[in-house]
């Protein structure tokens, strides 16, 4: 029997995959990433023993996923299509990552997983076993003739799983799918595929509806070095956090009592497909925000200027699954270049799903008050403006000569 190790969460299409790898004559051992998900990885293993796995491993990847991960990501500023801050994306390439250093230790030339041949987590997931073994062999059930001739759709899997005793959360009256990790859960297919329909108003997880946040504000600072969150304080309570995984843990709760981070948004998949996706990311939202913001005053206008051109491509690379590519390796260079001076707190207040900006201090400040002040000279010679403006209306002016004349 030949060993494959799958990719497993405990849901309706890795359980019955787990399943149809077992009566094709695999040896299946069932890999179980913990990304911060709230789940029972017990109950998902017995489960997936149960369903015939061979052996399970539950793998603890959370601060992994945030020191290597997501603070990348929020150091680029990374937001794919201007709203998507990649939770799923992020999560993707350590999960295969491990789920490949997992295949090495059982000597095992098959990896599997639960993605569709029309999303993107396909894309994620193979791209990081090739890169990290390109002898590796993939069994993707989802582009398998046989697979498809069997499973049309979430239907006829709901139909196997009940066939084969296989306990599932999903119906067929409530057939939308949901993937959860530390750094957000999404919500996508069934009634939300269809993109005029709102949000199902108890489907919300995580955050609280902004309608019924506290009325009372919550006021945080949080603390930057080299362009990374390394201490976040409650200012009222003097509440600090200072581990990475706690300080994350930490803004996704206070995040989600105030209602923040909630979108609904269309985006483009890799693959070329359009997709409607509603997603809950409360402690990220708020780390880009204080990010962004501490940048401003730490960070030279020309530096920040070509980090802007650099960052849609890095959520790209993100979004597409090249983390662990040459020109992710060169982008991810340049990102950590332009944060060697990114220091300082940002004083925050959350209310009702807003992220309000109250303060920022640096010691690599290149605010000048004195310089900026309307009251006070501090050394800039007004008088130069006018030399400033001749020299860039020149082009203006010969432009208005040339449209003039051939107007004429």
């Amino acid at each position: 029997m030949e060993k494959v190790i799958l990719a497993y969460s405990g849901g309706l299409d890795t359980s019955c995959i787990l399943r149809w790898l077992v009566e094709k004559g695999y040896e299946v051992i069932a890999y179980i990433a913990d990304v911060g998900q709230n789940e029972d990885f017990q109950a998902a293993k017995e489960k997936a023993l149960a369903v015939g796995a061979k052996k399970v491993y539950i793998e603890d990847l959370k601060k992994e996923f945030v020191v290597d991960f997501i603070f990348p990501a929020i150091k680029a500023n990374a937001i794919y299509e201007g709203r998507y801050l990649l939770g799923t994306s992020l999560a993707r390439p350590i999960i295969a990552k491990r789920q490949m250093e997992i295949a090495a230790k059982e000597g095992a030339v098959y990896v599997s997983h639960g993605a569709t041949g029309k999303g993107n987590d396909q894309v994620r997931f193979e791209l990081t076993y090739y890169a990290t073994n390109p002898k590796i062999k993939v069994i993707a059930p989802w582009k398998n003739d046989e697979f498809l001739a069997k499973f049309k759709g979430r239907s006829d899997l709901i139909n196997y799983a009940k066939e084969n005793g296989i306990p599932i959360k999903a119906t067929h009256q409530k057939p939308y799918s949901t993937d959860a990790n530390l750094m957000h859960i999404s919500y996508e297919s069934g009634v939300l595929e269809d993109p005029l329909e709102p949000p199902i108003a108890d489907m919300f997880e995580w955050t609280k509806d902004p309608k019924h946040a506290p009325d009372s504000e919550t006021h945080i600072e949080i603390h930057f070095k080299d362009g990374i969150p390394i201490k976040v304080v409650n200012s009222e309570t003097k509440q600090t956090k200072t581990d990475p995984l706690e300080l994350f843990v930490y803004l996704n709760h206070v995040g989600a009592e105030n209602g923040v981070g909630r979108i609904d948004i269309v985006e483009n998949r890799f693959v070329g497909i359009k997709s409607r996706g509603v997603y809950e990311t409360p402690g990220a939202t708020i780390l880009r925000a204080a990010h962004m913001d501490i940048e401003a005053i730490a960070m030279d206008r020309e530096v920040m200027r070509l980090r802007d051109m650099l960052a849609p491509k890095f959520a790209e690379l993100v979004y597409n699954g090249f983390w662990f590519s040459p020109e992710m390796d060169f982008l991810m260079a340049a990102m950590n270049k332009s944060q060697e001076l990114v220091d300082g707190v940002v004083k925050l207040t959350l209310y009702k799903g807003n992220i309000i900006i109250t303060g920022r201090e640096s010691p690599s400040s290149l605010y000048d008050k004195d310089l900026s002040s309307m009251n006070i000279e501090g050394g800039f010679n007004q008088k130069d403006s006018e030399g400033f403006i001749k020299i860039n209306a020149v082009r203006l002016m010969a432009h208005h000569a040339i449209t003039h004349h051939k107007s004429r």
